[in-house]
């Protein structure tokens, strides 16, 4: 039970962490609005909105956002029944964990998506207004067509191609380019996690799985 209860909890503090941030920028910054994180010009808070996927990418419109969003709650649906799983066999807990991460990061942009629409007036770049809560004239989307909040912004490296390079000669280019939230960063940490240190629990199903079909 105490694992359960740490698993629990993990998905629920990634969620607030993740959603008082967001509140926090809407709130109180324009779009394009931010600060120098500890005064460093490399490490940012740039608020921008995404309609799309993780990392401010995004696809195939109105129709493409309805879909992605259905397509996440499934998902979670999934991989909550297989966390469900994996504590009922205690399987690693290491493993539940970074299954947590991830299914907190996937509810965290849902949660933009099916609501902010609804709660939050439109923001502008032009306009450089701050959005507000619940207001008089209703929100900005319907259901599943809110926005996603971004804020994390590490231009590391600001430099241009070299001349002698094709198409790209002389152009400006930035690393690390993606703006990104702590849904975002909760999902990659969860993926990476499981990459090094816990593929072997896929390995062995796939092989109880060929298994039972040689049998």
């Amino acid at each position: 039970m105490k694992r359960t209860g740490a698993v629990i909890g993990l998905i629920m503090l990634v969620l607030i962490i993740d959603q008082t941030l967001k509140f926090y920028i809407k709130l109180n910054y324009p779009l394009g609005g931010g600060f120098d994180i500890l005064g460093q010009d490399w490490a940012k808070i740039h608020f921008i909105e995404n309609k799309g996927m993780a990392f401010g990418l995004s696809f195939g419109g109105v129709i493409g956002k309805y879909v992605l969003s259905i397509f996440r709650i499934i998902m979670v649906g999934t991989l909550i029944y297989l966390l469900n799983h994996m504590i009922r066999n205690k399987e690693s807990y290491g493993l539940q964990l970074s299954f947590a991460l991830i299914i907190a990061g996937a509810i965290g942009n849902i949660i933009d998506s099916a609501f902010y629409g609804l709660i939050f007036s439109n923001t502008s770049y032009h306009l450089g207004n701050i959005a507000e809560l619940f207001p008089a004239g209703g929100g900005y989307a319907p259901f599943l067509q809110g926005k996603v909040v971004d804020m994390f912004y590490f231009p590391m490296i600001n430099s241009t191609y070299p001349e002698w390079l094709p198409v790209l000669g002389g152009d400006s280019f930035s690393f690390f380019r993606p703006v990104f939230n702590v849904a975002d960063s909760a999902i990659s940490v969860g993926v990476v996690l499981i990459l090094m240190f816990h593929r072997s629990y896929f390995v062995s199903k796939e092989i109880e799985k060929d298994s039972s079909i040689t049998n």
